[in-house]
C-alpha cells in the first residue's frame, strides 16, 4: 500500500472523531455515533481506494452504519477496512475517558473476516502464546504473566470491562492478589495500554466486541505485543451467520496472525482525553486533534496534532 495512504487515513478518524466530538456530555450514545459513522463514511469515499469493510458495525440489514461488505472509495488499491467509528459511545455520552475514533486498512484478505459477535480477548506484553493463551485458565495466565516479567503477581494490573458477565474473572483475579483495573468501555484501547511501557496495564482480559478485537490486533502488529481472540456464539442465528463468512470451527482460538495480517496501516484520533490520545480540543470555529498512525511494514509510529480551521458546525474542510 501506498504510505502516502496513512496520512489520508488520518483524516478520516480525524474527519470522524471531530463529529462525534459535538456530542461529548450529552447524554446521546446513538446521535454520537451516528455522526462519526457518517462522517467516516463520507471521508472514505473520497479516498483512492477500492475499499470492503470486513469487520464495521454489524451487517447489511443494520445499515445506515458502517456494515460488514460495505464498498467505499473512489476506486484504487483492493484493501480491506476494519474500523469502529466511535469506541465509546457510552464513553462519549457521559463524557468520560478513552473514547476515540478508529480505522484499520489491510491488503484484501488481511482481516478475519467475522460476524459481529462476542470475542473472548486477552492481550499482554509478550511476544509468545506460551506466556498468554486462552488455551490455559485466566489463574495460569496472571501467574505465568507474573514469571515472565518477574514480579509478584500483586504488583501486576489486569484490565476488564465493567460487566456483569466478568463476575466470575473478577473473583479468580482478586483471588490471585492481583490488581484490577475496571472500565466502562474501549477495549481497544485498553487492548494496546497492556503492550505499551508507559501505561500501569500488564494485561488485558475479558470479553468485548469482535470487532474491537481484529482491530486491537491491528494495532498490536504495529507496535508489538501479543493477543489471542475466541468468538463466542449466543444462538443459532449468530452461527449461521459466522459459517456464512467462512468460518467452520467454532471453537478456534485465533493468534494474532489469525487475526490481522500483512501491510497494515492504523489510525486513532482521541474524541475524549485517554491515556493513549487526548481529546478533541475546540475553540469557536477552531479545533485541536490528537492521533496516532502506525503500519507494521515499517514499524512508524507517528503522533499528529492537527489544528483544523473550518466551521466545526457544518463540519466542512
Amino acid at each position: 500500500m501506498d504510505r502516502n495512504l496513512a496520512i489520508e487515513l488520518v483524516r478520516v478518524s480525524e474527519f470522524a472523531a471531530l463529529a462525534a466530538s459535538k456530542f461529548i456530555g450529552r447524554g446521546d450514545e446513538k446521535a454520537a455515533d451516528q455522526a462519526a459513522v457518517d462522517a467516516m463514511r463520507k471521508c472514505l469515499n473520497s479516498l483512492t481506494i477500492s475499499g470492503k469493510v470486513v469487520i464495521g458495525e454489524g451487517e447489511r440489514d443494520e445499515a445506515p452504519m458502517l456494515y460488514i461488505g460495505e464498498e467505499v472509495g473512489l476506486g484504487g488499491p483492493r484493501v480491506d477496512i476494519a474500523l469502529d467509528p466511535l469506541e465509546g459511545t457510552t464513553i462519549t455520552a457521559k463524557g468520560g475517558e478513552n473514547a476515540m475514533a478508529v480505522i484499520a486498512l489491510a491488503q484484501e484478505g488481511g482481516f478475519l473476516n467475522a460476524p459481529d459477535v462476542y470475542m473472548e480477548k486477552i492481550s499482554a506484553n509478550v511476544q509468545s502464546n506460551q506466556v498468554i493463551s486462552l488455551q490455559q485458565n485466566l489463574k495460569s495466565n496472571i501467574e505465568e504473566l507474573a514469571k515472565f516479567k518477574k514480579v509478584n503477581v500483586e504488583d501486576l494490573v489486569i484490565c476488564i470491562l465493567d460487566r456483569e458477565r466478568h463476575q466470575e474473572y473478577l473473583e479468580v483475579i482478586r483471588s490471585t492478589g492481583a490488581r484490577i483495573k475496571m472500565i466502562g468501555d474501549g477495549d481497544v484501547s485498553a487492548v494496546i495500554s497492556s503492550v505499551i511501557q508507559t501505561s500501569n496495564i500488564d494485561m488485558y482480559y475479558g470479553i468485548g466486541g469482535a470487532p474491537e478485537g481484529v482491530l486491537a490486533a491491528a494495532a498490536l502488529q504495529c507496535i508489538g505485543g501479543s493477543i489471542e481472540g475466541k468468538l463466542l456464539f449466543n444462538n443459532e442465528d449468530e452461527i449461521q451467520r459466522a459459517k456464512k463468512t467462512g468460518i467452520n470451527d467454532l471453537n478456534k482460538i485465533y493468534s494474532i496472525q489469525d487475526l490481522a495480517k500483512g501491510d497494515i496501516m492504523f489510525s486513532a484520533t482521541g474524541v475524549t482525553d485517554g491515556t493513549m490520545l487526548k481529546g478533541i480540543k475546540i475553540t469557536k470555529d477552531y479545533a485541536e486533534t490528537h492521533s496516532i498512525v502506525m503500519r507494521s511494514k515499517t514499524g512508524t509510529i507517528r503522533h499528529i496534532n492537527g489544528e483544523h480551521n473550518f466551521n466545526i458546525k457544518q463540519l466542512e474542510y
